[in-house]
């Protein structure tokens, strides 16, 4: 009885080290993961977004964690933006590049290489067009930093007889519709520590949400057709209508999904067949008719795409599709197409200037 009772206490006293021991542990592991937090709200860094209130601009950034609000008057800053033209001519050089997705780092050292903006990031393209194929929201942790580069890139090229075009992609849509499924990290650490959804950030009383909400996601420029997925001959079966389309990819920014007209308009253009969404270009199944049907109806000679990642810029059907999702996504590699005087090349990261295959 004795031996028992000894036994007993051993292991009373065992099962409670243990417990003591794994309360220890999961308090310093609640302990690493508070401190963390703390750590990466530090660091943090973030904005300007800059929110439009009745006559004033409210400016919000987030510097070491903490954030910074200045005030200023509605006339110091642009913030109503026209609709852009749907349609352009006799545009001699045009440079294309897709899916930055908030890699800012790898964009610029592309753009720089490439003569497109200088070491400043001040534009030197000239009076060359940039087109940007949709998709710099999501995935990678510098976003904020691309939309304002390519913001003050639009003015700047205006001032020398160039332009940006910033196409809408299907990952812009997703987030202004509060589809925050691929968003970085980083971001909601932002909403969190600015107390604001993410979607509300580039919502239609800031000014980057009303500039996004002017954009274009279709663009034809000379004899090329310009959109993030692709034009279906499912979708233009009804007959097609490139300004109309346009119209009515801005007016479902503005429309509240819970209104009868959002899901009209997600219904008739955010399918697997639409502008943003489309992949059968890239299809085993799609052929050389089929595209020159496509082309006819469309009277362009080239679609110049994006959305369906690529290790570099291709041609497909003798430069009939352009693919130009060349993975910058993923932070290590990337090319800008240019189109001069209707010849095709790809721009290598380093700057390279490669004639298009067939």
């Amino acid at each position: 009885m004795k031996r028992l009772y000894i036994l007993s206490v051993f292991f009373i006293n065992l099962i409670m080290v243990s417990q003591t021991n794994l309360a220890v542990k999961t308090d310093s592991l609640k302990t690493t993961k508070v401190s963390r937090q703390i750590i990466d709200s530090l660091d943090h860094n973030d904005g300007p977004y800059l929110f439009i209130k009745k006559d004033t601009i409210i400016e919000k950034s987030i510097v070491n964690g903490k954030i910074e609000t200045k005030k200023s008057d509605i006339s110091t800053i642009n913030i109503n933006f026209p609709d852009e033209p749907s349609i352009l001519s006799d545009v001699p050089e045009i440079a294309v590049i897709s899916d930055l997705h908030g890699q800012y780092d790898l964009t610029i050292q592309i753009l720089k290489n490439n003569h497109i903006v200088d070491e400043s990031l001040n534009w030197i393209f000239e009076k060359g067009h940039l087109v940007i194929v949709g998709d710099i929201f999501d995935r990678g942790p510098k976003v904020t930093e691309l939309f304002w580069l390519v913001y003050n890139l639009e003015k700047q090229a205006e001032d020398t007889g160039g332009k940006v075009h910033f196409l809408l992609g299907n990952h812009e849509c997703m987030v202004m519709q509060n589809d925050l499924r691929y968003i970085n990290k980083k971001y909601w650490l932002t909403s969190k520590l600015l107390k604001t959804p993410y979607n509300d950030l580039y919502g239609k009383e800031t000014v980057l949400g009303r500039w996004l909400r002017s954009k274009n996601t279709i663009l034809k420029i000379n004899d090329n057709l310009f959109l993030h997925a692709g034009i279906s001959e499912e979708f233009i079966s009804n007959g097609f209508d490139l300004e109309k389309t346009n119209q009515q990819m801005r007016q479902s920014l503005f429309e509240d999904d819970n209104d009868p007209a959002w899901h009209t308009l997600y219904d008739n253009y955010y399918d697997n067949n639409g502008p943003i969404w489309y992949r059968g270009y890239f299809s085993v199944d799609f052929n050389k008719s089929d595209i020159n049907k496509l082309l006819r109806k469309l009277k362009v000679k080239h679609i110049v795409v994006g959305h369906t990642s690529q290790k570099e810029i291709k041609s497909l059907f003798k430069k009939k599709i352009i693919a130009v999702d060349s993975s910058i996504k993923n932070g290590t590699y990337g090319e800008i197409l240019f189109i001069e005087n209707g010849i095709y090349y790809r721009g290598t990261m380093k700057g390279e200037k490669i004639k298009l295959d067939e």
